[in-house]
């Protein structure tokens, strides 16, 4: 192979690399983002049963309750409650 060929070889494989990172980062990032929320709704879980076990709530600590909470925030932690004590 002669050097032309060799870079622009290179060239079109850093390409592809870079749409091929750009393709990946989209999902990876909502990936990252729902599992931090989902940490974040574990934490207020928490939250709520260390504080509300002095007045009786409590909620328990799933997954499905984790990502509710970690994705609506303190509205999805309220909602949870009423559907455990209304519904």
């Amino acid at each position: 192979m002669s050097v032309p060929s060799t870079v622009v070889i290179l060239v079109v494989a850093v390409i592809f690399l870079g749409l091929f990172i750009k393709l990946l980062k989209t999902p990876l990032k909502l990936a990252l983002k729902l599992l931090l929320h989902a940490v974040a709704g574990f934490v207020m879980l928490f939250l709520v049963n260390f504080f509300g076990s002095y007045i009786g709530i409590s909620l328990e600590m799933s997954w499905l309750n984790a990502i509710v909470s970690g994705v609506l925030g303190v509205p999805g932690v309220v909602i949870l409650l009423l559907f455990k004590y209304i519904l």
